[in-house]
């Protein structure tokens, strides 16, 4: 938590003289937005809107100072992602009506757009791009040749194999759309103020802010960082480094084009992808903008180090043609009219990226009361969206829905400068890449995150990225093809994972688990903060059980493990990609509850290693003089132990669902550790395994998985996760008269589990079910059993649907594949099957 008291010597917003404000500062606020842009704009708007009284914006000049002012205005519906698809829906919802709502031109038109297929690769990822749409409200049609030429006359199309035609896209004027919103924003009562801004944010002991500004301080029970590219020097105020870098983009405006200005209706906007620019009509004129390649594009680093000019809001950077000279040509290649067309203005100024691309939304872990909407490269269609979303959120106290790919928490101390810089020309670069399942970007790794056995790994086996750490996807082996070979289809790695998981289902593996989140929870307290927390009951000391968070509408918010050390101590593990996320959850929880307990973030220093299959019980007992037996060490049981002389903590548990142990040990301890498994383990025929490997075996045993089969979007009855829930348990858990009320009106949807009949394709995830041509649901992950010889698939049909034998299909790079209900599981877990040999051994 951010130290009360905490004076910020640095990031004041250097700004020269400040004129006089037109109305005088309002003394508290119940939100305050920092940033006049769009997005800080709409959160104003909707905020307002929905009745929250004390809305404040402060904007440092004038609104739409930034990027908002020079954006070309991009709206389109298309994301290759799924839950920012929604941000993208509601936007354009939201633009259709504002002129009507508020009064204001918004300048907003919808010709559609056309993203352009001219390679084998980017028409299966188009079809890929279909499948996860179908289930979504967008609208979106693979198009044919002949119908792109239709749509757009003016292209060559001696390279056009397809076109994904979006209608309803188009672009809008960001200055009229951020007056609009004000516009709107004032109507339902929030306070605009400008030009005002922050030289200082300083919290107080109840948890709310003083906001200096030249004109005076506002107590804020909440502020959203706002500012744009701005955003890191506000967050350096109070000690964080948003990792946000700006990054020069240019796009070119042409004076009247003969045949533009002859078309009876406006051109769709085109997306030339292998070209790598965006292009559409400006009045009888064409505008487009490209993005270059990594080793051409340009970051304003300067920034980072020395913070944004003073004075600088509405200004832009000197254009270099010649650097975007090679998608000029492209250009002119696809719209032969460019050729002679004359240019009239090169617009270059900065927009922001984050590491990834995709914005920081939400409230910030370890600061409380401090929310962050930053980040947009996009910021003109995200605006609507994400204004709504965070409304909901500060309103509702839980997200409206999951979005768990922007939250600013997916961020940490890991995310340096330099791997920022690094990053933001790759994810800049790589822009209109095809965008394949299971991909993987190199740029700035690793980073600081990397296990006690990553040097031994690393050269053996292709590593993933998670949450900044290196983690093995696959091992290779001798005559295996090495290479990073990304397809829509089985790839050079569906051989080596098969031979891991029959590593783990006759022998014994080896995983790097170092990923984990882990919190350390302990204090008076600690069994009722948790207990308040989860839906299931807590395990005793020495035990370990599978728990849930529910938000207030009884929606999963997060799976852990808890395991209790000691009377009142704990261990809490999550998975790599919600660490923080998880943290910040627990945190606020105890804050709002007074809760006397210490919460410790060990992730770092711990490492974890699980050791898995039918002979990990005789290997690990030669390495330690604790019982592994059955008896002794019984499922779900956690101990202290020393293992080859080092002391650690075992836990039986595998999410392989084999006989397995999850060892934690002191990090710099993880090597010694690892090696000495690794050589007790040569007569079992030990070796290592990777992540693909436990995702296919987990999925065989019917494990769910958060981020798919749960998250803030279902519900635990729907997600078969009544085992876990426990309604009558005495504590008034987070989310239990909600989830009361949910069972007695009863579901409308279950989690299936589906076997499909594919050829050389497996599902993963977000595929669209279809049944007597309708769609009906949506699988929420995949892949192939390597023990059944079958594409398995966990997916959300309705009630009716979700029965055993029932015939459905499931759509896999256009193509709809048979699948059929099934009862989970189709291989049966370890303790399953020694239970069930007990029984009948008993029964004879």
């Amino acid at each position: 938590m951010l130290p009360f008291g905490l004076v910020s010597s640095v990031g004041l917003w250097r700004n020269g003289d400040v004129g006089a404000l037109r109305k005088r500062l309002k003394d508290t606020a119940e939100t305050l937005i920092i940033g006049g842009g769009c997005v800080g704009v709409s959160l104003a708007y909707h905020l307002a809107k929905l009745g929250q009284k004390d809305v404040v914006l402060l904007e440092k000049s004038e609104l739409t100072a930034g990027s908002t002012w020079h954006a070309a205005g991009l709206t389109t519906y298309y994301h290759p992602g799924i839950n920012l698809k929604k941000i993208h829906y509601y936007s354009i919802k939201l633009y259709e009506q504002l002129e009507a709502e508020t009064g204001q031109a918004v300048g907003f038109h919808q010709p559609g757009s056309i993203r352009i297929a001219s390679t084998v690769s980017r028409v299966d990822e188009m079809k890929y791009q279909m499948t996860r749409t179908h289930w979504h409200s967008t609208p979106q049609f693979l198009i044919s040749p002949e119908e792109v030429q239709e749509l757009c006359p003016l292209l060559n199309m001696d390279k056009v194999l397809a076109g994904l035609h979006t209608p309803g896209d188009g672009h809008i004027d960001p200055y009229s759309l951020t007056m609009a919103l004000a516009a709107g924003a004032r109507m339902h009562g929030a306070h605009i103020y400008n030009p005002a801004p922050v030289t200082g944010l300083f919290p107080t002991p109840d948890g709310k802010w003083d906001v200096h500004t030249p004109h005076g301080t506002i107590r804020a029970n909440r502020v959203v960082n706002a500012a744009g590219f701005w955003a890191r020097e506000v967050g350096q105020m109070i000690g964080l480094e948003h990792p946000t870098i700006p990054v020069h983009h240019q796009y070119v405006v042409t004076a009247t084009v003969a045949e533009v200005k002859a078309l009876k209706k406006e051109l769709p906007v085109i997306r030339d992808l292998e070209g790598s620019y965006y292009l559409r009509q400006e009045r009888d004129g064409l505008l487009f903008g490209p993005y270059e390649k990594q080793e051409k594009m340009v970051l304003q680093d300067s920034w980072v180090t020395d913070g944004v000019p003073p004075g600088f809001g509405k200004e832009l950077f000197e254009s270099d043609l010649d650097r975007i000279m090679d998608h000029v040509e492209m250009a002119m290649e696809m719209v032969p009219v460019l050729k002679h067309a004359d240019i009239i203005n090169i617009v270059s100024g900065p927009i922001t990226y984050t590491p990834d691309l995709l914005p920081m939304v939400g409230p910030h872990q370890g600061v409380q009361n401090y929310w962050t909407a930053i980040g947009f490269g996009y910021g003109i269609i995200h605006a609507g969206g994400v204004g709504k979303f965070l409304s909901d959120w500060i309103l509702s106290g839980e997200p409206p829905y999951d979005l768990i790919e922007c939250d600013p928490n997916r961020y940490s101390k890991w995310t340096t400068v330099p791997f920022m810089c690094a990053k933001a020309r790759e994810s800049y670069g790589f822009n209109n890449l095809v965008g394949y399942p299971k991909e993987e970007r190199f740029a700035g790794r690793p980073t600081s995150r990397v296990s006690g056995v990553y040097e031994l790994l690393k050269e053996k086996g292709s590593m993933g990225f998670h949450a900044g750490w290196e983690q093995p996807h696959y091992f290779y082996k001798p005559g295996d093809d090495v290479r990073y070979r990304p397809s829509f289809k089985r790839t050079n790695w569906f051989g080596p994972v098969g031979r891991e998981c029959q590593l783990v289902m006759e022998k014994v593996g080896v995983i790097d688990l170092s990923p984990f989140g882990k919190f350390m929870v302990k204090g008076k307290d600690s069994h009722k903060l948790l207990d308040r927390l989860f839906a299931n009951t807590l395990p005793k000391v020495g035990l370990t059980n599978i728990s849930h968070m529910l938000t207030p509408r009884g929606h999963v918010y997060a799976e852990l493990t808890i395991t209790q050390l000691a009377p009142g101590e704990f261990m809490l593990i999550t998975g790599s990609g919600s660490e923080l996320h998880d943290l910040r959850w627990i945190e606020r929880e105890r804050t709002d509850g007074g809760y006397d307990v210490d919460i410790s973030n060990v992730t770092d220093g711990i490492g974890v290693l699980g050791v898995a299959g039918p002979n990990s019980r005789r290997v690990l007992q030669k390495l330690t003089s604790e019982d592994m037996s059955d008896g002794a060490f019984r499922f779900l049981h956690c101990k202290s132990i020393e293992l080859a002389d080092i002391p650690l903590r075992a836990t039986r548990i595998s999410y392989t669902g084999e006989l397995g142990w999850e060892l934690y040990m002191d990090m710099p301890k993880m090597e010694a550790v690892y090696q000495a498994i690794m050589e007790a383990g040569q007569e079992e025929g030990i070796d290592n395994f990777g992540t693909y490997a436990m995702a296919s075996l987990r999925l065989e045993k019917g494990f769910r998985g958060w981020g798919a089969e749960m998250n803030c979007d279902t519900n635990p009855l729907e997600a078969g996760l009544d085992y876990f829930i426990k309604l009558n348990k005495p504590a008034d858990f987070v989310g239990k008269q909600a989830l009361l009320e949910i069972k007695s009106q009863g579901l409308t949807r279950n989690l299936a589990y589906l076997t499909m009949d594919t050829d050389d394709v497996d599902p993963e995830g977000n595929e669209t079910i279809w049944h007597n041509g309708k769609v009906v649901g949506n699988t929420t992950s995949g892949a192939y059993s390597y023990t059944t010889r079958k594409s398995l698939a966990f997916g959300y049909l309705p009630t009716h649907l979700a029965t055993i034998g029932q015939n459905v299909e499931v759509e896999l790079l256009g193509r709809k594949y048979p699948a059929t209900v099934v009862q989970e599981p189709l291989v049966q877990t370890e303790p399953t099957r020694t239970r069930l040999q007990k029984k009948s051994r008993g029964g004879a």
